[in-house]
C-alpha cells in the first residue's frame, strides 16, 4: 500500500550572501594597520627612514653641504637626489609612513579609550567563590563595624571599593592603563604639531653685517636660504627689519667661545623703533617668529679706488674656515669699477677681485694661513688680486664668498698678485689702481623661524613623559575581603569572633604585590594567617582556575 505524506515541506532555506570581497579585504586591512603590532613596526620605519636625514646634509638646512656633497660624490648624489635623501623629512616616503603611523595610532587609541572609560565607570567585580585559590590569601579577625570599616580602610589607601553585603571588592591600578593611553594620544598630538609646523612654517637663514646700510628686513628676497610650508605664502611674513649694532663675543684661552651677545634695533611692524639683546641659548622673539643666534664672523672693509680715481668702499663677509682661531676666507668683488668718465663706458674685461684670508690673530712670522685666536689681537689680510671678466654680467647664479673657477680656467680672468694687509695698510697694483684695508665690520649668522606646532610639541613630549611613567610604574591589581562567623568549637584564635577572608590578585606581573597585600591586612585585621598558617593548598591550578573566576 502506498500512503501519502501530507506533511507540509520544510520551507527553503534563503541563499546566503556571499561576502564582497572588497569590503572584506578593505575590513582586514583596516584591522591589520591599526593592530599594535603594525604601529610599533611603522614607528621603527619611522626612526628608520629619519637616518638619511641626520647623515646625509639637506637643503632645508644646508644647502651649502649639499652641494659639496655632490662635488664629493659625482656618481652617488644624484642617485640619492632622485629618491629625496636630501630632503629625507618631505620625501614621498617619509610622509607615507608618517601619515600611515598617525592613521595607525588612532585606529589602535579609539577603541581602547573606549574600553578604559567604560572599565573607569564600571563597579570592581564581585569576589570569586574560593579566595583561597588567589595568589595572596589570608584570615584574620573581622575589625569593629565589619565590611564597612573594611571599605573605609581601603579608600583611604585610595583603593576603588563597592560594598556588596558581606563582601568588599576593591581594585587599583588604571594609571598604568591611563598612562598607556597618554603615552600613545601624545605620540598623536606630536604628529600633528610636526605636520602644523610643516604646513603653516617657515624659516630663513640670513649673514647680517653691522651698520645701518646693512639692515635686513622680514622678506623673502633678502635671506640667503628660505623655506616655506605649503600653506604660507611670502606676504604672510610679518614686518619687521633687524640692524646690527653691537656684537660681543668673549673666548677661553683655549680659543673656545665662552659667550655671545648681539645688540640690534628693531622695527616693528606697529612702526616702533627699539633696541634689543639676544644670545645663543635666548632667542628675540618677534611677531610670533624666533631669530637665533647662530654664530659670528668677520666682514673685511675694503676700499678700492680704480685707474680713473674713484673709490668704492664696502664690508665683505668672509666665512669661517671652522678652526678654533676663526680664521676666514672669502672673495671682495668690484664688478663695476674702471668706468671711463669721459664715455661713461665700462670695459668687462678690467672688473676686479679679490680672494683672501683674513686672520684676526695672524702668527708673527710666515706661513700666515692660520689664525691664532678668534678675537683681533694682530689682524691681517692676505689677498690675492684678480683683473679681467668675473662672469658676472652672464645672469647665473654663483657664490658671492668665491672666485668663479671657470673664467680662471678660460683665462678671462687672471691673476695679477698677492699681498698681505694690516690693517690701514694700501697695496698699489700693476695698473696704477689701489686696494686698502679699513678694517672690519662684525657679522652674525641668524636662523629665523615660525612654528605654529612648537607650543603643542612641548606640551605633547610632557604628556608623552608623564603617560610614559605612569605605564612604566603602574600595577593593576584587586584584593576581595568577605566577612564570615566563625565556629566556637573549631578552636580559633580569634574564639566565637567573626572572621575575614582575604584574597588578593595582581592583574599584571608586581612582585611587590605579596608585600602590599601583607600591609593591608595588617592595616584592617593585624591578625592575618597566611595559607602556610591556616593550611590551605595553594597548587598552580587551583590559583589559575581562581584568576579566571576572578577576571
Amino acid at each position: 500500500m502506498t500512503t501519502v505524506d501530507d506533511r507540509p515541506a520544510p520551507p527553503a532555506e534563503a541563499p546566503r550572501r556571499r561576502p564582497n570581497p572588497l569590503l572584506a579585504l578593505l575590513r582586514n586591512s583596516w584591522r591589520q594597520l591599526t593592530s599594535m603590532r603594525t604601529a610599533l613596526m611603522l614607528l621603527f620605519l619611522l626612526a628608520v627612514a629619519a637616518i638619511p636625514g641626520s647623515v646625509l646634509p639637506q637643503r632645508g638646512v644646508n644647502p651649502e653641504d649639499v652641494q659639496d656633497y655632490f662635488t664629493a660624490h659625482p656618481d652617488l648624489a644624484p642617485v640619492l637626489d632622485r629618491i629625496g635623501a636630501f630632503e629625507a623629512f618631505g620625501s614621498v616616503w617619509f610622509s607615507a609612513i608618517y601619515l600611515l603611523l598617525f592613521t595607525s595610532l588612532i585606529g589602535c587609541i579609539t577603541p581602547r579609550l573606549r574600553d578604559h572609560v567604560r572599565a573607569l565607570r564600571s563597579k570592581p567585580p564581585a569576589a570569586p567563590g574560593r579566595l583561597d585559590r588567589l595568589p595572596q590569601h589570608a584570615v584574620l579577625a573581622a575589625p569593629a563595624g565589619g565590611a564597612a570599616a573594611i571599605a573605609e580602610t581601603l579608600r583611604r589607601r585610595r583603593w576603588r571599593v563597592v560594598v556588596r553585603g558581606d563582601e568588599v571588592s576593591a581594585e587599583k591600578g588604571y594609571l598604568k592603563e591611563t598612562g598607556n593611553l597618554l603615552f600613545h594620544s601624545s605620540l598623536v598630538l606630536v604628529l600633528v604639531g610636526v605636520a602644523l609646523g610643516s604646513w603653516y612654517g617657515w624659516s630663513g637663514n640670513k649673514l647680517l653685517v653691522a651698520g645701518e646700510e646693512n639692515a635686513f628686513c622680514n622678506t623673502r628676497q633678502q635671506y640667503a636660504e628660505s623655506k616655506l610650508g605649503p600653506r604660507v605664502d611670502s606676504a604672510d611674513l610679518p614686518g619687521f627689519c633687524l640692524q646690527l649694532d653691537d656684537f660681543e663675543a668673549r673666548f677661553l684661552e683655549s680659543g673656545q667661545p665662552e659667550f655671545y651677545k648681539a645688540r640690534v634695533t628693531v622695527d616693528g611692524v606697529d612702526g616702533e623703533r627699539r633696541p634689543a639683546e639676544f644670545s645663543v641659548n635666548s632667542p628675540l622673539r618677534l611677531d610670533g617668529a624666533n631669530v637665533y643666534l647662530l654664530g659670528h664672523g668677520y666682514a673685511p672693509v675694503i676700499r678700492y679706488t680704480d685707474r680713473f680715481g674713484r673709490s668704492q668702499t664696502s664690508p665683505f663677509p668672509f666665512l669661517t674656515t671652522r678652526d678654533v682661531g676663526l680664521t676666514s676666507e672669502g672673495l671682495a668683488a668690484f664688478p663695476d669699477v674702471n668706468v671711463d668718465p669721459a664715455t661713461g663706458t665700462r670695459d668687462p674685461d678690467l672688473q676686479m677681485a679679490f680672494s683672501g684670508l683674513y686672520l684676526p690673530t695672524a702668527p708673527a712670522a710666515a706661513p700666515f694661513n692660520r689664525s691664532e685666536y678668534p678675537t683681533e689681537r694682530n689682524p691681517a689680510l692676505n689677498l690675492v688680486a684678480y683683473r679681467g671678466n668675473l662672469g658676472m654680467d652672464a645672469g647665473i647664479p654663483g657664490s658671492v664668498y668665491e672666485l668663479n673657477q671657470r673664467q680662471v680656467r678660460e683665462g678671462k680672468v687672471k691673476e695679477v698678485g698677492t699681498k698681505l694687509l694690516r690693517k690701514g695698510e694700501t697695496w698699489k697694483l700693476d695698473d696704477g689702481t689701489t686696494v686698502e684695508f679699513l678694517g672690519t665690520e662684525p657679522y652674525v649668522t641668524l636662523s629665523v623661524r615660525y612654528d605654529p606646532g612648537s607650543t603643542l610639541l612641548l606640551v605633547s613630549s610632557a604628556i608623552l613623559l608623564v603617560g610614559l611613567m605612569g605605564s612604566l610604574f603602574g600595577r593593576r591589581r584587586r584584593v576581595f575581603f568577605r566577612v564570615l562567623p566563625a565556629d566556637p568549637t573549631s578552636g580559633s584564635p580569634t574564639g566565637g569572633s567573626s572572621l575575614v577572608e582575604a584574597g588578593g590578585l595582581p592583574r599584571t606581573d608586581h612582585p611587590g604585590f605579596a608585600d602590599e597585600f601583607a600591609q593591608l591586612v595588617a592595616a584592617i585585621g593585624g591578625d592575618g594567617r597566611s595559607d602556610d598558617e591556616a593550611g590551605v593548598d595553594r597548587d598552580g591550578g587551583d590559583r589559575a582556575g581562581a584568576r579566571e573566576g576572578a577576571d
